[in-house]
C-alpha cells in the first residue's frame, strides 16, 4: 500500500517546526514549538500500520497515537534521537473499526519535538532489522574490463515511475547513486574504430554482492565471499585486476578437458553437472564452512546419503570436500556414540548409507590431499563412526540386519545387499586409513569383519543372477525391494573402484549383477513400464530411455509387497529413473569392463537432457540442480581407470576406451593436467603433462597386458632412475626418489 496521505487539521506550521530536529541540531535545549495533528477518520482494513518515528521519548507529549472511538489504543514515541526508526502498530484487534491517527507535540523542553514519516497500511509487521542486515541487501554492478573508455559512463537518475526518455541528453560521469525508490539508468561502453576485416573484443563483467544469508537451524550465517569483498565494485575491481590470469586459466582447463579422445558428448555430460556448485544448491558460509541443499532449496544439510554419490567436487575442488568431512561429518554431526547425523545440524538421525559413505569419503579426501595432515585430524572421528557401523552388525558377520535408514527415506530391515555392501566397503576404507595411522589392531578387526561379510553376502543374497534382499519377517510392513533387481545392489564395489580398495563383491557375481541391471532395468523406452507402474515421478518420459531404480523379475516378490505399508511416495522411487543412481551404476559397469552398457546408460541421461528437451545444465531429482547428479564425474573416472593417492605420490590409469590412443584430463591434490597413452607396435608411451600447479609422483600404475622388457622414465626431458613390477595386467613404476613435476613439464614413461 502507498503511504498514508490523508488530510490533517491543525497548525501545520508548528508541525513542520516539530520536524526540524536533525543531526547536529541542538536537541537538548528547549523547544517552544508545540501542536497536534489528526488525520481524517478511516476504516482499519489491514493488519498493521507501519511508520517511521524519531525525536523525543516523552509519553503523551511527543508521540504518534492511534485512536479508536476517541481512545488512544496504540502509541509510539521517539527514542531521544533524530535517527528515525521503523515501527508498527498491530491493529488486528480493531479490524473493521473506524480510527484516527494523531501526532502530538506538546513538549517544550529538551527533545521537545517528534518526527513522523511514511505511514503505511500493510498486512506485514515492520521489519525492525537494519536495512544493511536484510537478506536481500546488497549491490550489483556492471563493469567494463580493458583499456579506459574514450568517454565516461552515461548515467541519469529518474524519480519513481518516470519513463526513460529516448532522446534526452545524458550527462557523462564516472559514478552515480540514487535512493532505493529512484531509478538509476545509464550506459557503459567502449568506443572502437575498426577498418575492413578488423575485429575487437569488449569485455563486460556483471558482479553482485549479497553478504547476508541465513538458513533455519544452521549455526553460521553470512557468505564467505563477503569476508574478501565489501561490494560489487570490489568484486569488479578484483576481476579486472586479475582478468588475464582468471580468463587464461579458465580457458586452459576448458582446452585440457575437451582436448580428450573421449567422445565429446561424454565429456559434456560427465562435466556439466559440476555447474551445480555454482547454483543456489551450494553455499559457503561466512565461517568458511561449505553447506548445501540436495537441490535448490530442497532438503537441507549437505545430506550425506545424497552427496556420497557426488564425485565432482571432491576431484575438482577437494578443499571444499575436506571442509565438509572435517567440520560437518566428523565435526558437528558426529555424536558421542559415533553416529553421524546425515543432515548435519538439520536433523537428528543417522543413515547406514550416509554413515558408510562418510567413511569412504574420508579416505577419498585423504587421497586427494598433499599429505597426511587432514587424515590425522579426522582419524579419531572416522574410527568412532566405523565402530558405530560395527555396532549395527550385531553378530559381526559383515551383514547389518536391524533398522537401516537410507537415501530412499525409510528404514529397511533384514540383510540388504546394497547397504551391507557399503558397510563392507567402509570397513576396508577404515582399515586402509588405520594402516596409515599405525592403528594395526583396528585395521585387523575391520578386515576380519569385511572378510566374513564378503563371504556371507554372496552365500545369503546372491540368487545366481543378481544380489537380492531378505526382508525381515518381523517387519513385512516396511519398504524393501526384496528379490527385486535394485539399482544400487553392488554399490559398495563401485565405491571400492573409486578409492582403490580390495574387492567387496567377487568379480564374477558383480558382473552378473550389473548385466542383470542391463537386462531387467534398462528400458530404451520407459513408457510401457511406467504405464503399468504409475507410482513415482516421471524423470524419464514415454519415448525416453532410462535405467529404472528397481524391477521385479521374480515370482516371489512384486511392487505391492515391496512397498509394504510404507508411504506410497517412498515406494514410488522404485519406478523412477533418477540420474545420480543411473550414473553410479553406469560408472560401475565401465569399471568392470561392461563399457558399452555403461556408455548407453550415460547416453540415455544425456539425451533426456538434450537442449531440445530440457535444460542441459539442470538435472532434476528432488529439486533443481540436484547434487546426486555429480555422480556423473565418477563415470569419467571409470573411463580413465583413474587411481590416485596424493600423500603416497601415487597416480594410475587404465583407460577403458581406445587405450591404444587415449588422452584425458586428470586432477591431483596440487595441480592438474593431461594423461596421454599411445601404442605403436611393442611400445607403449605414457605421458603426464602438468598444465597447472604441481604433480608429486613416486609411483605410476598403468594397464599393461604382458610383462615389459624395458621401462624408461624421463621427467622434464631428463632420465630418471626407477624400478618396475608387473602382475595380472598391471605395471607399477616406482621412482628411486619422489619427483615434483611443475606446470609446463612432462613425466614420460616408455614401455617396450
Amino acid at each position: 500500500m502507498p503511504p498514508y496521505q490523508g488530510d490533517v487539521g491543525g497548525d501545520t506550521d508548528r508541525v513542520a517546526n516539530s520536524h526540524a530536529g536533525a543531526p547536529g541540531a541542538s536537541s537538548v535545549e528547549r523547544d517552544e514549538a508545540v501542536g497536534r495533528l489528526r488525520s481524517r477518520p478511516f476504516r482499519i482494513e489491514r493488519d498493521f500500520i507501519q511508520f517511521w518515528v524519531g525525536g523525543g521519548s516523552h509519553k503523551d507529549s511527543t508521540c504518534l497515537n492511534l485512536l479508536v472511538d476517541g481512545t488512544v489504543v496504540r502509541t509510539a514515541t521517539g527514542r531521544n534521537s533524530n535517527r528515525m526508526s521503523f515501527r508498527d502498530f498491530d491493529v488486528r484487534p480493531f479490524r473493521g473499526q473506524d480510527a484516527v491517527i494523531e501526532i502530538v507535540d506538546s513538549q517544550s523542553g529538551g527533545w521537545g519535538h517528534i518526527g513522523v514519516g511514511r505511514i503505511t497500511f500493510s498486512d506485514q509487521p515492520a521489519n525492525l532489522a537494519r536495512f544493511e542486515t536484510l537478506p536481500d541487501f546488497g549491490t550489483i554492478g556492471l563493469a567494463l574490463v580493458g583499456p579506459p573508455s574514450q568517454a565516461a559512463p552515461k548515467v541519469r537518475r529518474l524519480p519513481p515511475g518516470a519513463a526513460v526518455p529516448a532522446d534526452e541528453a545524458v550527462a557523462r560521469q564516472t559514478e552515480a547513486s540514487a535512493p532505493l525508490a529512484d531509478l538509476l539508468v545509464g550506459e557503459l561502453g567502449q568506443s572502437l574504430a575498426l577498418g575492413p576485416g578488423q575485429s575487437a573484443t569488449v569485455t563486460f563483467v556483471l558482479t553482485w554482492h549479497f553478504p547476508n544469508f541465513e538458513i533455519e537451524g544452521v549455526r553460521e550465517g553470512g557468505r564467505y565471499y563477503a569476508s574478501r569483498f565489501d561490494s560489487a565494485l570490489a568484486v569488479a575491481a578484483h576481476v579486472a585486476n586479475a582478468f588475464d590470469r582468471l580468463a587464461s586459466q579458465t580457458r586452459l582447463w576448458r582446452d585440457t578437458w575437451y582436448g580428450s579422445t573421449l567422445p565429446y558428448w561424454f565429456l559434456d555430460r560427465t562435466h556439466l553437472n559440476a555447474s551445480i556448485l555454482a547454483t543456489s544448491t551450494c553455499h559457503r558460509l561466512s565461517s568458511g564452512r561449505f553447506w548445501a541443499w540436495e537441490g535448490v532449496g530442497c532438503c537441507a544439510g549437505t545430506c550425506g546419503h545424497v552427496w556420497q554419490y557426488a564425485h565432482a567436487m571432491a576431484r575438482l575442488f577437494p578443499d571444499l570436500e575436506r571442509i565438509v568431512r572435517e567440520r560437518t561429518d566428523f565435526g558437528l554431526a558426529l555424536q558421542r556414540d559415533g553416529a553421524i547425523h546425515f543432515r548435519g545440524e538439520n536433523n537428528g538421525i543417522p543413515a547406514i548409507d550416509a554413515q558408510a559413505g562418510s567413511v569412504l569419503r574420508a579416505l577419498r579426501e585423504h587421497q586427494m590431499s598433499a599429505d597426511a595432515a587432514f587424515l590425522k585430524r579426522i582419524w579419531p572421528g572416522v574410527k568412532r563412526a566405523t565402530a558405530w557401523l560395527i555396532g549395527k552388525d550385531a553378530d559381526a558377520d559383515g551383514i547389518i540386519e536391524s533398522n537401516q535408514h537410507n537415501t530412499l527415506d525409510t528404514d529397511w530391515f533384514g540383510p540388504v545387499a546394497w547397504l551391507s555392501g557399503l558397510y563392507i566397503a567402509a570397513l576396508e576404507a577404515a582399515a586402509a586409513m588405520a594402516d596409515e595411522m599405525g592403528d594395526t589392531g583396528f585395521a585387523a578387526e575391520c578386515r576380519e569383519i569385511a572378510a566374513r561379510g564378503r563371504k556371507n553376502i554372496v552365500a545369503r543374497l546372491f540368487d545366481g543372477e543378481y544380489f537380492a534382499n531378505r526382508p525381515d519377517p518381523q517387519h513385512l510392513d516396511a519398504i524393501n525391494s526384496g528379490s527385486g533387481c535394485e539399482i544400487d545392489q553392488v554399490m559398495g564395489q563401485s565405491w571400492a573402484w573409486q578409492v582403490g580398495l580390495p574387492r567387496v563383491f567377487p568379480e564374477q557375481e558383480t558382473r552378473s549383477a550389473l548385466r542383470s541391471l542391463w537386462k531387467y532395468n534398462f528400458a530404451p523406452d520407459v513408457g510401457p513400464y511406467r504405464e503399468r507402474y504409475k507410482a513415482g515421478r516421471w524423470y524419464a518420459m514415454a519415448g525416453e530411455a532410462g535405467l529404472l531404480m528397481c524391477t521385479f523379475p521374480r515370482r516371489d516378490w512384486d511392487y505391492a509387497q515391496a512397498k509394504g505399508k510404507g508411504p506410497e511416495w517412498a515406494a514410488g522411487y522404485f519406478n523412477e529413473c533418477m540420474n545420480g543412481f543411473e550414473y553410479q551404476a553406469a560408472g560401475h559397469m565401465v569399471w568392470e569392463g561392461l563399457v558399452q552398457e555403461g556408455l548407453a546408460v550415460t547416453r540415455a541421461v544425456h539425451d533426456r537432457y538434450h537442449a531440445s528437451r530440457r535444460n542441459p545444465w539442470n538435472e532434476v531429482e528432488c529439486g533443481d540442480h540436484y547434487a546426486r547428479s555429480m555422480a556423473s564425474y565418477g563415470v569419467y573416472l571409470a573411463a580413465c581407470g583413474f587411481e590416485y593417492h596424493g600423500p603416497k605420490g601415487h597416480i594410475g590409469f587404465a583407460p577403458r576406451l581406445t587405450p591404444e590412443n587415449f588422452k584425458a584430463a586428470f586432477t591431483a591434490a596440487e595441480g592438474w593436467g593431461t594423461f596421454t597413452q599411445t601404442k605403436a607396435g611393442d611400445t607403449i608411451q605414457a605421458d603426464l603433462n602438468v598444465a597447472y600447479g604441481t604433480l608429486r609422483v613416486k609411483t605410476l600404475a598403468l594397464a599393461v597386458a604382458t610383462p615389459p622388457a624395458v621401462v624408461r622414465v624421463r621427467i622434464a626431458g631428463r632420465p630418471v632412475r626407477a624400478k618396475h613390477s608387473w602382475g595380472t595386467g598391471r605395471l607399477v613404476v616406482t621412482l628411486d626418489a619422489a619427483a615434483a613435476v611443475p606446470a609446463g613439464q612432462t613425466a614420460e614413461v616408455t614401455i617396450t
